[in-house]
Parts: C-alpha cells; structure tokens; sequence
C-alpha cells in the first residue's frame, strides 16, 4: 500500500501548502508540470507494457494479440456497463459544486470533501495504480497521481477550506481495498502465469492516459478497464 500512502500524503501535503500560500500555481508552471507528469506517464505505461511481454518470439506475438482483444472486448463491456458515462456524469457533479461556489457565503467543508473524493477516487488512474501496486508492488502509477491530486487539493482548499485535505481518508479506504485485494489474488493469478496479461493491458491503458493528461486527445478511459480482466481470462483459454 505503499503507492496509496503516497497518495494520501501528497493530499494533505498539497492541502496544507494551498491554505498557507497567498497565490495558486501561475499557469506557466501548472503547464510545464503538466508536461512532465505526461512525458513521466508515458514512460511507465511504455516500461510497463514492454516488461511484461516476455519469451520468444511467438510468445510475444500471442500475448500482444490478446491483449489487443482484451482492449477490444473491454471496451465493449464498458459501453455496455456505461463505466465512462457514469464517470462523466460524476465529474459533473463535482465540476457544478465547484463552479456554483459563491465566495461570498462561508466555505463549505462537505462539498469540498465530497468533490474532492469523487474525482480522486473514480478515475482509471485509482483503480489501475491500485490494482499495480498489489499485483506487482509499482507504484508509479500512483506516484503520477499523487503529484495530479495534491495540486488540485492545492487549488480546492483556496475555494472549500480544508474540506478538500480530508478526501485523503476515502482515498486511502478505497485504493487500499483494491491493493489488499489484488494482493491476495496474486499468488493465483502467478500460478496460472495470467499476471503478465494483466500488466500488458494496464500499461497500454496508462500510456493512453498520458494522452488525456497533455490534452492531445480525449479517450473513454473507463470504458477499457474491463479489458483488466478480459486479458487473464483470454490468457488462460488460449494457454
């Protein structure tokens, strides 16, 4: 859990930074910021995705075939399941809360803790950075969220009061259910040789979200996570 401990620290640390500062973060280094976290992001979903793909030449072959399928049929599911419009109409929710603030009336400490959780604990970054840190103890992933969510804290705090500092606990509760969760279903998926799939699939889904982050390109991230368990299940038929 050490990815989500991170993650939490980096909450309150940027928390605790937006309350004391006079100023946000001037736009010239939230870019160049934004640029290093994509370049940072790209990097691990490549690493990922190329450390995972192993043996000979066929081998590989077969593993990048399904995990292509996988991205494929996941994203069918996840249309089904409607995963990234339901994650759409949450961050709505959480941008209205926002934007309605009316700096005149006192700051709101639920409102904050609520948006706040909601946008740190829905995005594929949370899900997949957790799932990572359980199966194969990275944290990078987490590490590039942890950065993302303490400098939107930062921003928070100045429109919620410390509201936002508190969405830390939500975090911690949900990210760690899932690493405590794939930690125990590590020793099977090893035995049956499925976690290679899984980390192949999930850095492909990372490197698509350096996408999002530099805003080339907006992808419906959500509705390819589905692929993280089409891929060992896809593994396993065709062993």
């Amino acid at each position: 859990m050490i990815g989500t401990i991170i993650n939490v620290c980096a909450i309150a640390t940027g928390g605790i930074v937006g309350l004391a500062a006079a100023k946000g973060i001037s736009p010239k280094v939230e870019y160049r910021l934004k640029l290093i976290l994509g370049i940072v992001t790209i990097y691990v979903g490549m690493k990922t995705t190329w450390s995972a793909l192993n043996g000979p030449f066929g081998s590989v072959v077969k593993q990048i075939v399904i995990v292509m399928t996988a991205l494929v049929i996941g994203n069918v599911i996840g249309k089904v399941l409607r995963l990234q419009k339901g994650i759409n109409r949450l961050g709505e929710y959480a941008k209205n809360v926002f934007t309605k603030h009316d700096p005149e009336k006192p700051k709101r400490f639920g409102e904050g803790f609520v948006t706040c959780t909601i946008l740190f604990c829905v995005g594929p970054m949370a899900i997949m950075g957790a799932l990572e840190d359980g199966l194969t103890g990275k944290i990078q992933t987490l590490a590039v969220k942890s950065a993302m969510d303490g400098l939107a804290t930062m921003a928070f705090v100045k429109t919620f009061g410390i509201g936002p500092i508190f969405a830390a606990i939500p975090v911690l509760a949900y990210q760690g259910t899932v690493t405590l969760g794939a930690e125990a279903l590590k020793p099977l998926l090893i035995d049956h040789m499925l976690l290679d799939s899984i980390s192949a699939t999930g850095g492909l889904l990372i490197l698509c979200i350096s996408v999002v982050i530099l805003d080339i390109q907006k992808v419906p991230l959500a509705d390819y996570l589905p692929s993280l368990i089409v891929a060992p299940v896809l593994t396993w038929l065709f062993r």
